[in-house]
């Protein structure tokens, strides 16, 4: 019997896209089966910590609790390249919004996601809410929060109902540290063996290869779960979280992991100091 190996991502266009070629059987994996779950982040980051899955998507700020079973792979990068998670709020922008955040209610889409993490090196002193992130525009809009911490689409949607961008994490790492923020990736567990994680490794990074050369076919598979915003703004989100990051972190985007997770120890809001270690 072939040995199978399970692979969870989330029902995002993102993911979709990058897993096209693996879902639709367009590579030849060998002896490897792949069969994929789908979850949101959150929850794969916790049953990553629980050791459930051979190859997942986890956030980057969940590797500094799952480092010593898992290997981050060196494909499937999500880099927010002077972009990347946002806070809105219906107010307008404060002149500092650093200091304006102070104290106020945070819809955050869950405490192990990288956005999180960001946030609290941004500013530490707030109240943070979890709400799945499908639904924190609403919370904003219904007053349950001040101000929402938005990921994967709703990075783009948030001005079409009213909300007004207060700052972006990705902008400050940038102006901060130079570096992209590296905000998820695709971790294999390391009691798999040096060949099997070997060449998950090389397939995952010809999935994403075969996807940015059949953009066409891999835009129509990602679109099934976009979210309802369009075929334009899924091709634009593709975009900003599969690309040349994605194909291989390279020096600089390794560098970036460590950074992050370095930064996260130093300011005591993670546990250990992380060693970070890649496949292929």
């Amino acid at each position: 019997m072939s040995p199978t190996i399970r692979v969870a991502h989330s029902p995002d266009s993102d993911d979709a896209f990058m897993f096209y070629a693996l879902a639709e059987g367009k590579l030849d994996t060998g002896e490897l089966r792949y069969v994929h779950e789908l979850s949101d982040i959150e929850s794969l980051n916790q049953r990553a910590r629980r050791r459930e899955l051979d190859v997942t998507a986890v956030s980057i700020h969940a590797y500094a609790y799952i480092w010593r079973d898992y290997a981050l792979l060196g494909s499937g990068s999500s880099m927010g390249d002077g972009y990347g998670p946002r806070l809105v709020s219906l107010a307008p922008r404060p002149e500092d919004p650093r200091t304006a955040l102070r104290g106020l209610r945070i819809a955050i889409p869950g405490h192990l996601t990288t956005a999180y993490l960001a946030l609290q090196l941004y500013q530490p002193d707030l109240e943070a809410v979890v709400v799945p992130f499908d639904k924190i525009e609403d919370a904003v809009h219904d007053g349950d929060v001040d101000v929402g911490l938005l990921i994967h689409e709703g990075q783009l949607t948030y001005a079409d109902t009213g909300l007004h961008l207060w700052a972006d994490l990705g902008a400050w790492w940038l102006e901060d540290t130079g570096l992209p923020l590296p905000l998820g990736g695709n971790a294999v567990r390391r009691d798999l063996g040096p060949e099997v994680t070997a060449q998950i490794a090389r397939d995952l990074k010809a999935s994403i290869v075969y996807g940015l050369e059949h953009r066409a076919p891999a835009l129509a598979h990602a679109k099934q779960f976009n979210r309802g915003i369009g075929d334009a703004r899924t091709d634009t989100f593709v975009g900003m979280y599969v690309n040349d990051w994605t194909v291989d972190y390279g020096v600089r985007g390794r560098d970036a992991v460590q950074r992050l997770l370095d930064r996260g120890f130093e300011a005591g809001l993670i546990p250990d100091r992380v060693e970070v270690h890649f496949v292929g």
